[in-house]
């Protein structure tokens, strides 16, 4: 079963077209049309959860026991995350094949870990390994420019006052009325000038793109602000800004 590494062609998650991880799995990316028919709210609930590491469930792990600075990004994928996830649910980035929720923890002797398998009705077989998961978490990341949480704490009380804050944001958001994430980056977009899209045809646009229109804009906005304040002669400093900051053509963050 071939592999990719962790490096991944931009261009091609730019282009919107399927990106395969190996020669059995790909991920397709959907529309903005298509995520708002599947349920935005459903949408990135999976995305952030597939995608989640242990600083993302920080009082979630510590109710079920498990010190969350510890479980490895893959453990946390195929313990507690991966599971609730049906081929039903999954389709819209992974076609009809892929079945999370059929997956079977083997552990593999030649490689001394543990690893997901899905028996098919063919004879054939699905394989997620640590490799594969990375894989798969890293262009979802790309596609949604999504950025790993490296938070971790320094010591045990830390971590406590960490765990804690987490859920007391948790319990002070989780009765407010749910706002939809897309609509104001959409809005930005088609009101922002030489944005080629409107508020019809935006929803054609792939997710990857999207995302990448919208950080690309934010960043020329902010390049120009930089400029238009350094040349007044009354602003920054731009002697002291990073040229990459100023630099719009550059690459994103």
């Amino acid at each position: 079963m071939t592999q990719i590494s962790d490096k991944f062609d931009e261009l091609k998650i730019y282009g919107g077209n399927s990106y395969s991880v190996n020669d059995v799995i790909s991920i397709r990316q959907p529309t903005l049309k298509e995520i708002r028919e599947y349920g935005e709210k459903k949408y990135f609930h999976m995305v952030h959860s597939l995608c989640s590491v242990g600083a993302d469930l920080k009082w979630q792990l510590d109710d079920i026991g498990i010190d969350y600075s510890k479980i490895a990004d893959f453990e946390l994928f195929y313990t507690v995350l991966a599971g609730r996830f049906r081929k039903e649910d999954t389709g819209i980035l992974f076609g009809d094949t892929l079945d999370f929720s059929q997956m079977k923890l083997i552990h593999n002797h030649d490689i001394d870990e543990n690893v997901m398998v899905q028996f098919l009705g063919t004879g054939g077989r699905i394989i997620i390994d640590r490799f594969v998961y990375s894989s798969i978490v890293n262009i979802l990341r790309k596609m949604h420019r999504i950025k790993r949480n490296d938070e971790l704490p320094g010591n045990e009380a830390t971590r406590q006052i960490l765990i804690e804050d987490a859920r007391d944001e948790y319990e002070e958001n989780k009765n407010k009325p749910v706002k939809s994430w897309l609509q104001p980056l959409v809005s930005t977009m088609v009101n922002s000038e030489g944005f080629k899209r409107d508020d019809i045809t935006v929803f054609d646009m792939k997710i990857g793109a999207f995302m990448d229109s919208v950080a690309r804009v934010s960043k020329i906005k902010n390049a120009e602000l930089l400029l238009q304040s350094g040349y007044s002669g009354f602003g920054i400093d731009l002697k002291k800004i990073d040229r990459e900051t100023l630099n719009y053509m550059g690459e994103l963050d």
